[in-house]
């Protein structure tokens, strides 16, 4: 998702989706706990979004350490974003039970810009296979600088130019991504999303099953929708701006929530509902 540029903290702060589903999960959660200071306030949160989020290590670092935040709801063994999640999941319950407020609010961020990511309709495209194959097979870890990741190669200048159009042209790859993206926080950017609120009943059942579990059939939900194949197709439809309010939003901020609400619980800190 849209989260700004990776330039300043404070590029996204209006029409971030990242940061917007942030904001709404971290007031879900004053509704869900009596003690609000248990918890960072969201600015706290978002201070580790844009240049200090995960999209930021692109730009400081390319190809060294980046998050791969592409997900295949169907296939079971593509275990790297699910491995990821837990990851942060576990160790924002140590911070949490350790008192480390900074140390968690960059895990509250980044468990939630996984989660987000992970759930988003364009990261269930096979984005790295479709780069991988322009860049005329080489891995995309060889991308070790701004401008190999900006500028795609090609045998001849004919084929670069040829690369670099379905990359950035009219129905590229990236461009493609980029604007379903913005239109996502386009239209999210004024609505409140009150029915994010998790029910009792989903907070017992995530307790049952674990965040991880929960994450994946939210993304199974999502991907049998199709909504970013029928974006590339047909663009903005009534019907897919409504999808997006009424079902896809509410899903991921209500992922984030209980991934949170859930970290609390297993750190001791609060009891459940």
């Amino acid at each position: 998702m849209w989260a700004g540029t990776t330039l300043t903290n404070k590029s996204g702060s209006i029409t971030g989706t990242h940061q917007k589903i942030d904001r709404v999960a971290r007031n879900n959660i004053s509704q869900l706990i009596v003690d609000d200071t248990l918890f960072p306030k969201a600015k706290d949160i978002l201070h580790f979004e844009g240049n200090n989020g995960p999209d930021g290590i692109k730009r400081k670092s390319p190809s060294v350490n980046e998050p791969v935040h592409f997900f295949n709801p169907f296939d079971d063994n593509d275990t790297t974003l699910v491995e990821i999640i837990q990851r942060h999941y576990d160790f924002l319950v140590k911070e949490i039970k350790a008192g480390n407020p900074e140390m968690v609010s960059f895990e509250a961020a980044w468990l939630s810009h996984a989660i987000v990511d992970g759930l988003t309709p364009a990261h269930h495209y096979p984005y790295e296979e479709k780069l991988s194959e322009l860049r005329g097979g080489e891995g995309n870890e060889t991308r070790s600088s701004i401008k190999d990741k900006i500028l795609l190669p090609g045998g001849t200048r004919r084929e670069q130019v040829k690369n670099n159009w379905k990359m950035y042209g009219h129905k590229g790859l990236i461009s493609t991504h980029g604007m379903f993206e913005f239109g996502v926080a386009a239209i999210t950017a004024p609505l409140m999303f009150s029915d994010s609120l998790p029910t009792h009943e989903e907070i017992t059942l995530i307790r049952k099953i674990g965040v991880t579990e929960w994450f994946t059939r939210t993304a199974r939900e999502i991907a049998v929708l199709d909504m970013y194949t029928r974006y590339y197709q047909k663009g903005w439809t009534t019907k897919l701006t409504l999808q997006v309010r009424n079902k896809l939003m509410p899903e991921i901020i209500k992922a984030v929530t209980l991934s949170w609400y859930c970290a609390l619980l297993d750190a001791g800190v609060v009891r459940d509902l």
